[in-house]
């Protein structure tokens, strides 16, 4: 099979529990490779996404490593078969490969997390609010390029809006719901679409008051994506390189746990609600 010039997330994720299969097997490369008839080099290839992998093999390769999670290995099989080729492959080239492989992320997840503590979560923001962030993130912007980052965030809440809308839990701390990245109007346009999102039965909105005493959580800022199984759940977070797609087990009960506790200290969803509508009525 062909080496592929780029790699996505999702196929990176695929040789990344490959990989993590074979170590607690106790194999090496060269003697996976060797149970699948070819050489360590496409082993390593396979691995690391670059060269792609059929179900059948692994399949093959789950048996010899003697895995007998059967929801991972399906779950591994519907990876290496899937060839999606999904809304966001419309931005390859225009936009970073991180803005489409969280999108292709979030079309495959099974729920949806967010906690924000500084700016209204992404799959919430109004086209205003979208625009007069990327704005000021980068006012160099061409016009054309702002538009397309503006229209690729709008176009990602089909997640939460289409028929088969996915579970969405969000905790917005009440600094994101204040600070007026736009105007006035802008802003209050902003919170009215927060609320009304909020009645959505898949939906759930928590604030976090800043009268809420002894919290210490602002750095647990996180977008999590439920996988098919919970070993192939994703963390995905802004980096001062870039965006980062975590993976490892130890950080994904890490992030479980901060969103449990963070959720835990959060207003209900009804009183928050009223929150979000006095704050409305003060601007």
């Amino acid at each position: 099979m062909a080496r592929r010039k780029e790699v996505t997330a999702r196929q990176a994720r695929l040789g990344a529990e490959l990989r993590k299969l074979r170590e607690a097997a106790g194999l090496k490369g060269r003697e996976a490779a060797a149970l699948l008839g070819t050489d360590s080099a496409q082993m390593s290839q396979i691995e690391f996404g670059t060269a792609g992998v059929s179900g059948e093999r692994v399949r093959r390769l789950a048996a010899h490593y003697a895995c007998t999670d059967t929801a991972l290995i399906e779950a591994l099989v519907a990876m290496a078969c899937d060839r999606t080729s999904g809304w966001w492959e419309e931005y390859r080239g225009s936009l970073p490969n991180s803005f489409l492989d969280l999108s292709e992320l979030e079309h495959h997840a099974t729920c949806r997390w967010d906690v924000d503590f500084l700016h209204v979560p992404g799959l919430l923001q109004t086209e205003e609010y979208a625009r007069a962030l990327f704005s000021y993130v980068n006012p160099e912007f061409p016009e054309s390029d702002l538009e397309r980052r503006v229209e690729h965030r709008m176009r990602r809440r089909v997640i939460i809006e289409r028929p088969d809308a996915i579970p969405y839990d969000t905790v917005i701390h009440e600094a994101a719901l204040r600070i007026r990245v736009g105007d006035r109007a802008a802003t209050r346009a902003q919170l009215s679409r927060i609320l009304e999102l909020s009645y959505a039965p898949h939906v759930s909105v928590r604030v976090i008051p800043f009268e809420l005493d002894a919290f210490a959580g602002a750095g647990s800022a996180m977008v999590y994506a439920g996988g098919p199984v919970p070993q192939l759940d994703t963390v995905v977070r802004d980096s001062p390189n870039g965006t980062v797609f975590i993976d490892a087990q130890a950080q994904l009960d890490r992030f479980r746990t901060l969103f449990r506790r963070v959720k835990a200290v959060s207003l209900e969803p009804e009183r928050s609600r009223d929150f979000i509508h006095k704050l409305a009525k003060e601007l």
